[in-house]
């Protein structure tokens, strides 16, 4: 659906002009980036991950919430509607890493697919570049992390059985509502919440281990949502799920109240209005180490319906270090091919 361009103004613009014409409809503009490299260096304390790589900048699910909206606003857009439909892809992504990898310096320490984008939105049907990733760390059995609101990882089940069969992958799904009419008004070009339970089924019928994370939290929103979300993915074949507090750095609180106001106008001063009692009365905390997570009794009470939902369905509840140790197992599976085998100089 074509929603009308809006962008909160940039903290890189000194200059924004208001309009008193209808603004255009935003509509999909697809550029190819350039970059040298492939990877990112994770510095955040309060992550487990040290390397992420994105194939793509922008996201054509449009979730209102976020958090990586800002960072388009680096490359002379908006972080509203131009996150969600001026979106940068990256040709030589599976080169680029391929390079990396055979750089002495790389150890074969676990990549992230994604951190700033989701590396299954609907373009990868057609530019193949994640699934062109995965192929590249299966040839050097280097560990697998994938984060994702889509159901098109199914696609790529022979390359993640390859993965857990040789080296070390796992496949959380994002799934912070169960409501898809909820889903569909924060979130709207996602696949609905049990359609990502259903690829998270077929990936653990095949041997791919996943597990869920229960994020954003949005309290007077989805909290609500957390056991069934739990107990759904459970039967489905989750071993571990993880919850965090919705984060709204910079542009993005306000493209995520004017979303909310605009879809669900009846509740969305209620769960402002929470979200700021679990935030100290703001509706975002920068902090490392508070930025993710919430203070008071109604946040405490949602920790707690987290934690006995997770045990009643024999779920691991997850925290940044836990996860950590987690993906740390398989990091000895790397090899570059052909090492250890002499090489022919002569035919």
């Amino acid at each position: 659906m074509l929603r009308p361009i809006a962008n909160p103004p940039s903290r890189f613009d000194a200059h924004s002009v208001a309009l008193e014409i209808p603004a255009d409809l935003a509509k999909l503009t697809v550029f190819e980036d350039d970059s040298k490299s492939i990877l990112a260096r994770n510095e955040s304390p309060d992550l487990w991950h040290r390397w992420s790589l994105n194939p793509y900048r922008g996201c054509m699910h449009a979730c209102a919430y976020c958090y990586a909206r800002p960072t388009h606003e680096y490359l002379g857009f908006g972080a509203g509607t131009d996150h969600d439909t001026k979106i940068l892809v990256k040709p030589r992504a599976a080169a680029l890493l391929r390079a990396q990898f055979d750089h002495p310096s790389w150890v074969g320490e676990t990549l992230l697919f994604s951190g700033n984008t989701d590396c299954y939105q609907a373009l990868e049907h057609r530019w193949r570049l994640t699934r062109a990733c995965l192929a590249v760390c299966l040839e050097y059995r280097n560990p697998v992390v994938i984060i994702t609101k889509s159901a098109l990882v199914e696609r790529d089940v022979d390359l993640l059985q390859g993965l857990a069969r040789d080296a070390s992958i796992r496949v959380v799904f994002s799934i912070p509502f169960w409501d898809p009419a909820t889903a569909r008004a924060i979130e709207p070009g996602t696949p609905s919440p049990q359609r990502r339970v259903e690829a998270m089924r077929a990936l653990h019928h095949a041997g791919v281990p996943v597990s869920v994370n229960v994020a954003p939290v949005i309290p007077g929103l989805n909290d609500r949502d957390i056991p069934a979300i739990v107990a759904a993915c459970a039967a489905a074949g989750a071993t571990a799920a993880a919850m965090i507090l919705v984060r709204l750095p910079g542009p993005v609180e306000q493209v995520f109240a004017d979303q909310l106001r605009a879809t669900l106008p009846t509740r969305a001063e209620g769960v402002l209005a929470r979200l700021r009692r679990a935030r100290g009365g703001a509706l975002n905390d920068p902090r490392f180490g508070n930025r993710m997570t919430g203070d008071g009794e109604e946040w405490a009470a949602t920790k707690r319906l987290f934690q006995v939902s997770c045990r009643k369905h024999g779920v691991r509840a997850h925290d940044s270090d836990s996860m950590s140790r987690d993906v740390q197992q398989g990091e000895s599976s790397f090899r570059r091919p052909g090492a250890g085998v002499q090489v022919k100089l002569f035919g």
